[in-house]
């Protein structure tokens, strides 16, 4: 051990200058070869070398799991088709040169391939050549070339979608950005692979047809140098030349045979997480049926008259055998597992025993689980998913997860959406059947299960299949039950969009921000204002189903203002009226004309006073309630005219007017006049004094 330390240590020291070295000199060898003369033992020494290269190759790709395991194998195939180019020339000179001197003028590897392996009949060595080059050539070369061409073009085909897959699991939050970045950078490599194993595969190619031409000038050259030079008869000068460049060529098209048979497996491979062997195994041999079909033709054939039995009989042996091993381990009883809860339950608490609280969970009674089940058709993940990605895009912040389980203590047919462990939404849903919602005025009876729709309240009612197509006739909107749930889930997620975005989705929006304006955002937070007050102002914008995917209008006006302020409300109030043209769009769409809510002036001083200044927060309860009540009565009556409720106050109580009506009137919008847009005009409507004086 004390002999081998300084070796050990210097390969340690050097071991990344060597492995940097071994490209370059490779090629300098190899062109060495071409030009200088070689001795029949190095000869010999390269032969082997190039050989024991073959085998390696090939057990590399038939142990890779994955194509781009072995990416580099396209500079390998290069490398590899160099050194038997080159042995060919080198050997080729050695055998014109020395050719008449005897079988073992070239070294001992071709003399021992030219007459263990063919028996010295050059004519049968010439034969097997030829069956060998047909093999590699026309089989396994061609076919490996063209799979290698649809590979590229379907990897390149594929790479955009691929892509888009990537983005779309980055912005549901089912991947990080770390391995957003990896999974591009592999998509990325694997067309190059393939691009390259494209060209790579012209390499077997040509060093097949090289093989055969070489092959020929050793012939003509060796018989013409023999009987012209050196004076041998036809017979001598075939025996030394031709079986001399027979032996060469076989020696150089075994590895080539090899490292073709080795592309052509990395090509092909298909699927990942095995090797080769255990692929085909799993897939070859896993099913008793296939196994005894195959053994009872085998066991026929055996016992036909004049047919060699006992190969047969051997092999459906073999394979009946196979087959009763395979169907006992199908039939066998699955091991039941104890629960982890069981298991835990004899030992100590720790503190792995307290579950967090899920910030956003959906729970199922146990009739309703096969909606979550993908082996049964259950598409429910996917609206979710779907819902998720649609709340992203309109509200401008990614949700957390929705953490669905089921819960015995729920009806079978029930489920019930939480919000911190707290209960926000339930419901009742049947799955295989239909919710027919009567979106108003349609009195056609309907035979079903009167019900409201969970989400909106509105009359419905669950009906079955076969009656769908007359309600939707009539008029009414049917739904299946995923799409109740789901529609449900997505508009609890709009009125609790305030609590669901957390001090971590907060953090995650700002460095959303910072990939897209890098400087815009490190400006503001934490320079200006903290994160803490950022998510405060965001949450008090969606608290009044103020949008915040314009993030940028948000973080320009909040950079103007927080010089003078950091109170959240003032910076609230500041960002609605950099956000007034898309809260009014929000609220009424398109239109230029704008029919709003107006308080009666009386009641507006009254308001001034009691809500403003010194006495603010003083107004009478009664009064309070009174107003309430009406704007309630309004609000409902402009949404029966379809027609947006939106009362318009001064500036000054705006914040507080929208705190006092939200629970009474929660579809009620409160504007300011400075977030009327000077594009828009105003058209009074209803006058909310008039009803509570």
């Amino acid at each position: 051990m004390n002999a081998l330390q300084p070796l050990q240590q210097w390969f340690q020291r050097n071991g990344a200058l060597a492995g940097g070295l071994a490209a370059p000199m490779l090629v300098m060898t190899v062109l060495s070869m071409m030009v200088l003369p070689l001795p029949p033992w190095l000869l010999d020494t390269f032969f082997t070398l190039n050989i024991a290269l073959a085998l390696l190759v090939m057990m590399v790709a038939a142990y890779m799991q994955r194509p781009l395991d072995f990416s580099v194998f396209p500079t390998v195939l290069l490398l590899t088709t160099l050194l038997r180019l080159s042995l060919n020339v080198a050997s080729t000179r050695v055998v014109l040169l020395e050719g008449h001197t005897g079988p073992g003028a070239a070294g001992a590897v071709i003399e021992a391939f030219g007459h263990f392996l063919i028996g010295g009949n050059f004519a049968v060595g010439f034969v097997v050549f030829i069956i060998l080059v047909v093999i590699n050539f026309i089989v396994i070369t061609k076919g490996s070339e063209r799979i290698a061409e649809v590979s590229a073009r379907f990897t390149l085909d594929a790479m955009p979608g691929k892509q888009m897959a990537i983005d779309a699991d980055l912005g549901a939050g089912l991947i990080d950005e770390k391995e957003a970045k990896r999974r591009r950078a592999e998509v990325g490599e694997e067309a190059e692979f393939f691009g390259s194993m494209d060209g790579a595969a012209k390499f077997v190619r040509g060093d097949a047809i090289a093989g055969i031409l070489i092959l020929i000038i050793n012939i003509v050259g060796g018989f013409a140098i023999g009987m012209v030079q050196h004076g041998l008869s036809a017979g001598d000068a075939a025996n030394s030349y031709i079986l001399l460049a027979v032996g060469d060529a076989l020696v150089a098209q075994i590895p080539s045979l090899l490292i073709s048979v080795a592309a052509a497996m990395v090509v092909s491979r298909v699927g990942k997480g095995n090797d080769l062997g255990k692929q085909v195994t799993q897939q070859m041999f896993s099913s008793s049926r296939v196994l005894g079909i195959a053994a009872s033709v085998l066991f026929l054939l055996g016992i036909i008259p004049g047919m060699p039995h006992v190969v047969f009989l051997l092999f459906a042996a073999l394979l009946g055998g196979l087959t009763w091993w395979r169907y006992q381990q199908e039939n066998a009883p699955k091991p039941v597992e104890s629960s982890a809860p069981e298991a835990a339950g004899d030992g100590e608490a720790t503190w792995d025993d307290l579950q967090p609280v899920d910030l956003l969970g959906l729970e199922l009674g146990y009739r309703l689980i096969a909606m979550v089940d993908k082996t049964r058709q259950g598409d429910l993940l996917t609206r979710i998913k779907g819902v998720r990605k649609k709340f992203a895009q309109e509200v401008g912040f990614l949700p957390p997860a929705v953490h669905v389980r089921d819960n015995l203590e729920l009806r079978p047919s029930a489920y019930r959406i939480t919000l911190r462990g707290v209960v926000v939404g339930e419901g009742e849903v049947f799955p295989g059947q239909f919710l027919a919602i009567d979106p108003g005025g349609i009195g056609t009876p309907l035979i079903g299960t009167p019900t409201t729709d969970p989400a909106f309240g509105l009359p419905a009612h669950w009906i079955e299949e076969k009656q769908k197509e007359n309600a939707q006739m009539a008029g009414f909107t049917v739904v299946d039950s995923e799409t109740v749930l789901a529609t449900h889930l997505s508009h609890l997620m709009q009125v609790q969009a305030a609590k669901l975005l957390s001090r971590t989705e907060t953090q995650d929006l700002v460095e959303h921000v910072t990939r897209l304006a890098p400087k815009l955002i490190e400006e503001v937070v934490p320079k200006m204002i903290s994160v803490a007050t950022f998510q405060k102002v965001l949450q008090l914008l969606l608290e009044e189903s103020v949008h915040v995917r314009d993030i940028r209008t948000i973080i320009e006006a909040i950079a103007e203002h927080a010089p003078h302020t950091t109170d959240p409300l003032e910076l609230a109030r500041r960002v609605r009226m950099a956000l007034a043209p898309a809260i009014v769009q929000q609220i009424y769409g398109p239109v230029k004309e704008l029919e709003v809510i107006a308080i009666e002036p009386g009641l507006e001083r009254l308001l001034m006073q009691a809500l403003t200044g010194q006495n603010a927060g003083a107004l009478d309860p009664g009064v309070a309630e009174m107003l309430s009540k009406s704007a309630t009565d309004i609000a409902n009556s402009q949404e029966e005219k379809g027609v947006p409720a939106c009362l318009l106050v001064p500036d000054a109580i705006r914040n507080a007017m929208a705190r006092l009506l939200r629970r009474a009137a929660p579809r009620l919008q409160v504007l300011a006049h400075s977030e009327i847009p000077e594009t828009h005009l105003i058209r009074i409507g209803p006058i909310l004094g008039e009803m509570t004086s």
